[in-house]
């Protein structure tokens, strides 16, 4: 298995500057009918039977638009910082793992930072997982946290080996840090203030969110692709 988290060959032909200008076309077409109601996934495979675009191509396109309603109320929720913070674990682990191997990353309409690593109930830890968890915590610290919630899957392989890994690095940092092995990470998430994902679906349900990756991105001197 390639230990580059989110990395596929083909990417640099489905993700060319000649790729991303048909991606683009075909976004404003999906935009266009999700607005008018149409469901996004069916709406992707439409257009992009039209443009013959790949399934790495489509996937891109599908988590970064969204609906006119649905930015609106992303927007409405979303906050600056909070001294206590709830994060989807595997969700930002996962995108900044992809960040520091220098995977495709891409910069959504409702400013959300996303990937393309289908984690599909396995997971590994790579050499990358370290300095992802402290890129996490770093930016915590920065954001004035207080009390750190990081909720990771339990159906998802070597839950327990990363909040471990977690633990050990979060004995340095001055904040409350619980590190929470949950059945239903998302319904745990729906209702929560200060919400750390970008996880459209939980972003839609929890009562507010903060918006961490683009920071870690800067920070790290990354890019993200735009496809719409």
């Amino acid at each position: 298995m390639n230990a580059k988290r989110g990395y596929v060959p083909e990417d640099e032909r489905n993700f060319s500057a000649s790729a991303l200008e048909t991606m683009r076309t075909a976004s404003c077409h999906i935009n266009y009918l999700i607005n008018q109601g149409y469901d996004l996934k069916s709406a992707s495979t439409f257009v992009g039977n039209h443009f013959l675009l790949s399934e790495r191509q489509r996937l891109a396109i599908v988590r970064s638009l969204a609906a006119k309603e649905q930015l609106e109320t992303r927007r409405g929720k979303e906050k600056e910082d909070g001294a206590e913070v709830w994060i989807d674990g595997f969700n930002m682990i996962i995108t900044l793992e992809v960040l520091l191997c220098d995977s495709i990353l891409f910069n959504c309409m409702d400013g959300t930072i996303r990937d393309l690593a289908a984690l599909r109930g396995t997971y590994r830890i790579i050499p990358e997982t370290t300095d992802a968890a402290n890129m996490l915590l770093d930016t915590l610290l920065e954001a004035r946290a207080e009390s750190v919630h990081i909720l990771l899957d339990e159906p998802v392989s070597n839950s327990g080996r990363l909040k471990v890994l977690i633990a050990d690095i979060g004995e340095k940092y001055p904040f409350t840090l619980d590190i929470q092995i949950r059945k239903d990470v998302d319904r745990e998430l729906y209702g929560k203030e200060n919400v750390i994902t970008s996880d459209s679906v939980i972003l839609d349900n929890c009562k507010s969110w903060i918006n961490l990756t683009p920071r870690c991105l800067e920070k790290h001197g990354g890019r993200a692709l735009k496809v719409w």
